[in-house]
């Protein structure tokens, strides 16, 4: 079912079934206020207004009179993203929201979030379940179409996503909004001075060969926002190769790129003041005879010399181009996002998402709207003295830590020697992929961190 058939404008949805936000602790206040027979249809169903809970209330003719979603007990820090929940579990047709809900945007978007279906490769489409959108259907719809752009992409398999087709996806972006793009391929990468995108994607098919994808878009007097994304399509680990096990879901290492294009899209969509500028450096971290090995010292753009410790931090290389490019005309902005670190799940999991930041007003106002939008980030910490772990004797710096302390830290570190002053910078260290499925977060790829920064951005450059 795609994305959009899950909104219909409120003006169009004709008697649409409401649906209800019931707290636990006001189940019984709540009852009270129901017809007798919808009462009865509780108390018989047992329905306890547990978090999550679902109550579909039949109307006495065959239909449904009204959809309850329980909030439970507590007051949850963000119950309206349980409506993520409702359109695998009630039955089709047209629904609104009533004024039960605390954040109708929100929760509207969790219903978006939540129809997510990736039809690809199955026919996993099934009969609507649609929401009633009003004055918030603008919004809604350009956070939950950036989100599933981002899914779409993650999802797609590496055979038919591959370096050629990650940047003709975000030339197609780039060409629907009319920003000027354009695309380095293959040798003209080290021509141009992008020496570490050329030697990660060296190994690849020539159908397959590394690239930069280039796109700005907006006034050119307006505040600059830059965005980075890791492009790896697919990452075998290079010579120092993954298991099995750590290979299955790699497809999904090009989900700092896949996110950084759904920003871009909302930013688009939203026409925020902004002058945007996307950079996509996009590989495959393959194993073939040109393949970059252990022990091989590179030269980055900025003239830093990199010694290789291990040809599975792979991701690190290609920002560190991607971001000595963007500083040198320092942006107001810049963020880059990447699937980069194993050891940032470990610290947080896969559902919070670490970012790295030296600008306290940013990391306060970054953190206040990814709880906004219950899109959880944590500030991580830019240790400076860890980035001893980082030396060479050989080169300026190695591209992976000494003795396994402090991965996702020390990668932040890395990259930060390719940010040039006074440019604003956060890192975001995602996973990009849900594991099991949760409310409005189907399993497989996700737009992980984007919903917070689109906030941030939209808020901090606000229309004057």
């Amino acid at each position: 079912m795609p994305v959009i058939d899950c909104f219909v404008p409120a003006d169009a949805a004709g008697d649409a079934t409401p649906v209800s936000a019931v707290p636990g602790a006001d189940l019984k206040a709540f009852a009270g206020t129901l017809p007798p027979r919808e009462a009865a249809w509780l108390e018989t169903t047992r329905f306890a207004a547990g978090e999550g809970d679902v109550c579909v209330v039949p109307d006495g003719e065959g239909g449904v009179a009204r959809v309850l979603l329980g909030f439970g007990e507590t007051s949850l820090a963000h119950p309206s993203l349980a409506v993520g929940k409702l359109p695998g579990a009630i039955p089709p047709g047209t629904y609104r929201l009533d004024d039960t809900f605390p954040d109708r945007t929100l929760a509207s978007t969790a219903w978006g979030l939540g129809a997510y279906r990736f039809t690809r490769y199955s026919d996993a489409a099934g009969d609507a379940r649609r929401l009633a959108l009003g004055p918030e259907i603008d919004d809604v719809m350009l956070v939950v179409g950036g989100v599933s752009l981002a899914r779409d992409l993650v999802n797609t398999a590496a055979n038919d996503l591959g370096p050629a087709e990650l940047a003709a996806a975000a030339s197609q972006l780039a060409a629907r909004h009319d920003a000027v793009h354009h695309t380095l391929v293959g040798e003209a990468l080290r021509v141009e001075g992008f020496p570490l995108v050329h030697a990660v994607g060296a190994a690849a098919t020539p159908g397959r060969a590394p690239r930069l994808v280039e796109f700005s878009w907006g006034r050119r007097d307006a505040p600059a926002v830059t965005l980075v994304g890791k492009g790896v399509c697919f990452d075998t680990g290079g010579l120092d190769i993954k298991p099995p096990s750590a290979m299955l879901i790699m497809k999904k290492d090009m989900g700092g790129a896949a996110a950084v294009l759904g920003l871009a899209s909302m930013i688009m969509t939203a026409e925020l003041p902004v002058r945007l500028r996307v950079l996509i450096p996009a590989v495959e971290n393959a194993i073939a005879g040109a393949a970059f090995r252990p022990g091989d010292v590179f030269r980055a753009r900025n003239g830093k010399t990199v010694e290789i410790g291990n040809t599975d931090a792979e991701g690190r290389l290609i920002l560190a181009d991607a971001l000595a490019y963007a500083t040198e005309r320092p942006p107001h902005l810049l963020i880059d996002m990447a699937t980069l670190t194993g050891a940032a799940r470990a610290a947080l999991g896969p559902e919070i998402a670490p970012f790295y930041t030296d600008d306290d007003d940013l990391a306060a106002r970054l953190a206040t709207h990814a709880t906004a939008q219950a899109d959880p980030m944590w500030r991580m910490p830019l240790w400076r003295p860890y980035m001893a772990m980082l030396d060479s004797r050989v080169a300026d710096m190695n591209n992976v830590g000494g003795g396994g302390f402090a991965g996702s830290i020390t990668a932040a570190l890395f990259l930060s020697r390719f940010v040039s002053s006074p440019t604003s910078w956060i890192h975001a260290d995602i996973y990009g992929w849900n594991p099991t499925a949760r409310p409005g977060r189907p399993e497989g790829g996700e737009g992980t961190a984007i919903r917070a920064l689109f906030a941030m951005i939209r808020d901090s450059y606000a229309r004057g």
